[in-house]
């Protein structure tokens, strides 16, 4: 390169150009030249290296080199080789204009540091889409991590890039930095908080990526798809994407409903209102007529049995119903709501099955049914739920119970 140059400096004094001016040509002239052929170098390089870890990449079984190329960690990797070459010949060429040369080296360093944080960038994606294809991290808040430790590679080549510039010692950076770590901790307020957050989450394990949780402040409902530095992005369930400050998680009350569906089921709470004045003693009819239903036959002659003995044994008189012990038809209601939802294909018999009745109100008395169905898919859910109610709204007459209804006067 040396002799090429001093080749077109002879030729250019040789055509009269005066000695200075062909100084300067000279150095531009091979600059230029220079400049080319480290691109054409660098296409080359880059090429050839895609190429081979590229065929590599396709016959490995592991799956970590495929993220390395789909992240172009060899891409920047390729450029070392001709920013290397650039750094050891392009100051020779200006080794005759000595401010130039030390603007040189402060581009030099500056582009060795902004490669290094391109590699180091690379590498951390290539961890966080891995770790993000094991079974064992798909629910884990990877992009947190990555991105604080982005913040600290860009603040490590900040502090390298600012010495470079102005010459002054790393430390000189650091002790002034540390005189405004009041004005740094402002600035960067969200981001440590959302730093810190993202830990306790994790830590915690107080949500994961697919939970599906509740936030009525910021209305969210449904599914995490994203935990990251500085938010929680939930898709709900009509589509919608709903952004949470991930330090909000910490701070404030949330639902998640990850305990339900990592049970035996999902809970059914609800409550039929009976009309009061459809409730009532049964006679010995009634109790005849309801024993020809077969989930309730054994209870009703059980029942019976048990309370003309304690009604003889202490000589009640039964010419009055209310004396004395007596069956209601909302009590052997309440018993056939539990052995139907015993008997109920897609509800848990393992857990909680409990029909009960709530203090009464001006719209009737609530008769709650509790229990748990099988399936904690939403639609089948929803469809067992109806099924359940359409079944026990449709059996309540052969009790003699009425649902309440409001009903209007309408006048003319």
């Amino acid at each position: 390169m040396e002799e090429l140059t001093r080749y077109f400096y002879k030729l250019l004094v040789s055509y009269g150009v005066s000695e200075n001016i062909a100084e300067y040509l000279n150095v531009l002239i091979g600059t230029f030249i220079l400049l080319i052929i480290l691109f054409v170098v660098d296409r080359i390089i880059r090429k050839v290296i895609l190429k081979l870890f590229k065929s590599y990449a396709s016959k490995s079984k592991n799956t970590f080199d495929d993220y390395l190329v789909k992240n172009k960690t060899f891409d920047y990797l390729s450029h070392i080789i001709p920013l290397s070459i650039c750094i050891w010949i392009l100051p020779e060429l200006f080794i005759a204009f000595p401010i130039a040369e030390s603007y040189l080296e402060i581009l030099f360093d500056i582009s060795v540091i902004a490669l290094t944080i391109w590699i180091v960038r690379s590498i951390l994606r290539t961890f966080r889409d891995f770790l993000k294809s094991l079974e064992s991290f798909k629910d884990k808040p990877i992009d947190s991590y990555v991105q604080v430790f982005m913040i600290i590679v860009w603040s490590i080549g900040g502090i390298f890039i600012f010495s470079s510039v102005t010459g002054k010692s790393i430390w000189t950076f650091l002790t002034a930095l540390g005189a405004m770590s009041a004005v740094i901790l402002l600035i960067f307020k969200d981001t440590i908080l959302g730093f810190v957050a993202s830990i306790q989450v994790a830590v915690n394990d107080t949500v994961r990526i697919g939970d599906w949780i509740t936030m009525d402040k910021y209305g969210a409902d449904g599914d995490v798809v994203e935990i990251n530095l500085s938010s929680v992005k939930v898709q709900n369930f009509d589509k919608t994407i709903t952004t949470i400050p991930t330090y909000h998680l910490t701070s404030e009350s949330f639902r998640n409903w990850r305990g339900m569906m990592d049970s035996g089921g999902r809970r059914i709470k609800r409550a039929l209102l009976i009309k009061a004045s459809s409730i009532k003693f049964l006679s010995p009819e009634d109790i005849d007529r309801l024993k020809k239903i077969e989930l309730i036959a054994e209870y009703l002659e059980e029942s019976q049995n048990k309370i003309e003995s304690y009604n003889t044994d202490n000589l009640i008189n039964k010419d009055v119903l209310v004396n004395g012990r007596n069956l209601s038809n909302m009590g052997v209601f309440r018993s056939y709501v539990e052995s139907y939802l015993e008997k109920h294909p897609y509800v848990n018999s393992d857990m909680t099955i409990m029909s009960r009745q709530l203090a009464p109100t001006p719209q009737g008395t609530p008769l709650e049914i509790y229990a748990f169905s099988n399936d904690k898919i939403w639609k089948n859910y929803e469809k067992i739920v109806a099924d359940i109610f359409d079944h026990l709204l449709s059996a309540i007459p052969y009790f003699d119970l009425e649902i309440f209804e409001l009903e209007y006067n309408h006048k003319k």
